[in-house]
């Protein structure tokens, strides 16, 4: 059978892959919003002196760096229905098992642009009246910010792709879209290119604008 692409632009696949991918987009950014928010919880409370809070967040650390995501996204969508009678949709258990599984990263992450700051900064933030807290909020993370970035975009590109494994918890993403395709015309290879090409543009856009808000935040940190 010769190669042919044009099949990707016949029976209305191109927009099938389209709508693929806007639910692979749409739900990979309410996954990032979860993981960023958790991330930056645990990883405070890594460094927290608090035993009992740095201790529990170590162990979800532990749980979601040792265990496979597929797994963690079929205990949400199958196990918990079945066992415990709590039905989540497959959206929501896509997106609570995406969010709950990057953040993990996105803490080590975020505890280690913080410890690299140098500590000096929160002595002089405490030395001019400010709570730790508020050195923390004031001082300390938006210079850690900066140094979060390119990990962060790393993290945020494999969270994309990670996304691809929503399709074995039904969710209408792009693979999914793809599998149903290849179904009907048995046309791997030019839909699965064609799945690769949009992936890829995706994570592209996303490394070039991190690559820019990264360079805009060193030339403001530099006139600051």
């Amino acid at each position: 059978m010769a190669l042919d692409f044009m099949v990707i632009f016949e029976d209305n696949n191109l927009y099938a892959l389209l709508e693929g991918l806007w639910v692979t987009v749409s739900m990979t950014f309410m996954a990032l919003i979860l993981s960023a928010v958790l991330g930056l919880i645990i990883g405070l409370g890594r460094m927290s002196k608090q035993r009992w809070i740095s201790v529990l967040c170590s162990w979800y650390l532990a749980w979601f760096r040792g265990t496979p995501l597929l797994v963690q996204l079929m205990i949400l969508y199958y196990g918990l229905a079945i066992g415990l009678q709590v039905d989540l949709s497959a959206s929501v258990a896509g997106v609570l098992g995406l969010g709950m599984y990057s953040a993990a990263y996105v803490s080590e992450i975020v505890r280690g642009a913080i410890q690299s700051i140098d500590k000096g900064q929160m002595e002089a933030g405490r030395s001019l009246g400010m709570s730790h807290s508020q050195t923390m909020v004031k001082v300390i993370l938006p210079q850690a910010v900066r140094r979060m970035l390119p990990p962060l975009c790393n993290e945020f590109i494999a969270l994309t792709k990670n996304s691809s494994l929503l399709s074995v918890i039904t969710v209408s993403e792009l693979m999914r879209a793809g599998n149903l395709i290849v179904s009907n015309n048995f046309r791997y290879f030019e839909i699965y290119i064609g799945i690769a090409v949009l992936y890829f543009l995706v994570n592209y856009s996303i490394s070039v604008g991190i690559g820019r808000l990264e360079r805009r935040l060193n030339v403001e940190g530099a006139r600051a």
